[in-house]
């Protein structure tokens, strides 16, 4: 049961993430030190903590190689042994406190004290990057597979599916719809442009469970008249974007995904995922998300 639970629970939260195909950046600079801390701020938990642990590693050889350079100077050491220093580097740069190896002479107490301040100024570094990546606020939304376009009150609309994960709320959340293609203006310049499409319903004051996201294709709409193969052709991306309040975190919070034109399905609906059972009680199952049939 708890396996089958578990699983549900996975199907659940898989929502395909397309992005948006990958420009290569000419005459862009590589990654620059003064960067350092967006870079370690975006960057996957496994790398980071590999650049901690190599930072780490690297501090205690330094200072360990030149604890060997000051000669016998770490008491009940052996001489010229690199695990010692490398020891006795460890302990002094976490401020663990000495017990069988201490330190003897000026130098090697001014290496210490270098060490020490080292100590804070790194840990401090990692306690505040560590901070930064747990307390920025995230949204957990997920978004259909796939957009629809079909009949609504008697008008083509394009419909996409959203769904809060968490048990918390987004307060006056908004939503937004972007439509982007390849363009060519009257001088025959070629440009990828950016059309808003207006929704029928932008903002809800709270995005608790479920939202259909909806777009009339009228006349004033810059979807109106193209087929499937015209958005393929004009390489047509729909961008869906929400944001709102965390009412937990009392922060923004946003989630967005991409639609490329295969991710269009014409003439066909999402199923209803909404339900209530004998007593009343209301579901809504978000393994039907992406659920589409023809309408």
């Amino acid at each position: 049961m708890r396996a089958a639970e578990f699983r549900r629970h996975r199907a659940a939260r898989s929502v395909t993430r397309r992005e948006a195909p990958e420009v290569i950046r000419l005459g862009v600079a590589g990654p620059n030190w003064r960067d350092a801390y967006h870079l370690l701020l975006t960057t996957t938990w496994p790398r980071l903590l590999l650049v901690f642990l190599g930072m780490y590693l690297g501090v205690n050889s330094c200072f360990a190689l030149a604890y060997l350079a000051t000669g016998n100077s770490i008491e009940n050491a052996h001489s010229g042994s690199f695990p010692d220093a490398f020891f006795f580097s460890v302990q002094t740069l976490a401020t663990i406190g000495y017990g069988y190896m201490y330190p003897k002479g000026l130098a090697t107490n001014v290496l210490v004290a270098l060490e020490s301040l080292c100590g804070v100024v790194v840990f401090a570094l990692f306690t505040g990057l560590a901070f930064a990546r747990f307390s920025r606020p995230t949204a957990r939304v997920a978004f259909s597979d796939l957009a629809v376009v079909t009949a609504f009150d008697g008008v083509p609309t394009l419909m996409l599916r959203a769904a809060n994960q968490r048990r918390n709320q987004i307060l006056e959340a908004q939503a937004r719809l972007t439509f982007l293609r390849d363009e060519r203006s009257r001088e025959g310049i070629a440009m990828r442009r950016l059309h808003d499409l207006k929704l029928i319903r932008d903002a809800t004051p709270v995005f608790a469970y479920t939202w259909m996201i909806m777009h009339r294709i009228d006349e004033s709409s810059p979807l109106f008249g193209l087929s499937p193969a015209d958005l393929q052709e004009l390489g047509g991306i729909i961008i869906v974007s929400v944001a709102g309040l965390d009412d937990a975190l009392s922060q923004a919070v946003h989630a967005r995904k991409l639609y490329e034109a295969d991710q269009l399905r014409f003439g066909q609906r999402f199923v209803d995922i909404t339900s209530r059972d004998a007593e009343g009680r209301r579901y809504s199952d978000y393994r039907r998300l992406s659920e589409v049939e023809t309408s």
